[in-house]
């Protein structure tokens, strides 16, 4: 389990507060005891915190490519990384460590998008494209690891958890009636809905 959060001030190009990762990073230091990151880049910030279970000593996150222009913050499992790691190397690519981490940041130089066709495992993550100033929030098809977000005028906030998004957004979260009611009805709030106004899964 590893924690992740983010801000993109995509509209107003504000640059990122990295004091509001720091509270949000703490407020899910439960899920990485191990290891904390920050990377900020103009109106980007990503923020990680880990725990170490492939490549203890080499997998600090947020992680850059060889030319430091796509930088990932990740948690999960890709299964199918010791597969997927031959071809790319085959390519050209250059490992630095040996998690799985990397290979996702590689897929992506190589395929773009579609990398996440080739995923197998349970993950969620945001890619930063430094080149094309896009930011790629990614989870699991069967949303095994949680990923909630929240799209404010001119930017979004993320997290792995509602207790860091909170730290990171500009206004109070306000509980939102239809999920509590959908909640007491289904036993569990549907999809991308959560039990705030405006955050989605």
């Amino acid at each position: 389990m590893c924690g992740i959060c983010g801000i993109f001030n995509f509209e107003s190009h504000a640059p990122a507060d990295r004091a509001a990762l720091k509270r949000a990073t703490d407020a899910m230091a439960h899920r990485g005891p191990d290891d904390e990151g920050f990377y900020v880049d103009g109106e980007l910030g990503l923020g990680n915190r880990r725990l170490s279970i492939i490549d203890l000593p080499g997998g600090h996150q947020p992680m850059a490519n060889e030319d430091r222009t796509i930088w990932i913050t990740y948690n999960g499992e890709i299964y199918n990384y010791p597969e997927l790691r031959p071809a790319l190397e085959s390519r050209g690519h250059k490992f630095q460590t040996s998690t799985d981490t990397e290979t996702i940041i590689h897929l992506y130089e190589e395929h773009g998008l579609d990398c996440l066709n080739q995923l197998r495992g349970m993950f969620a993550f945001a890619l930063w494209d430094s080149r094309k100033r896009r930011l790629l929030l990614a989870r699991d098809r069967l949303g095994v690891k949680p990923l909630y977000y929240r799209r404010e005028p001119a930017r979004i906030v993320y997290a792995s958890e509602l207790r860091a998004l909170r730290e990171l957004c500009a206004q109070p979260l306000e509980l939102d009636p239809q999920s509590v009611y959908d909640f007491f009805g289904f036993r569990y709030v549907p999809a991308p809905n959560t039990f705030y106004r405006g955050v989605e899964k």
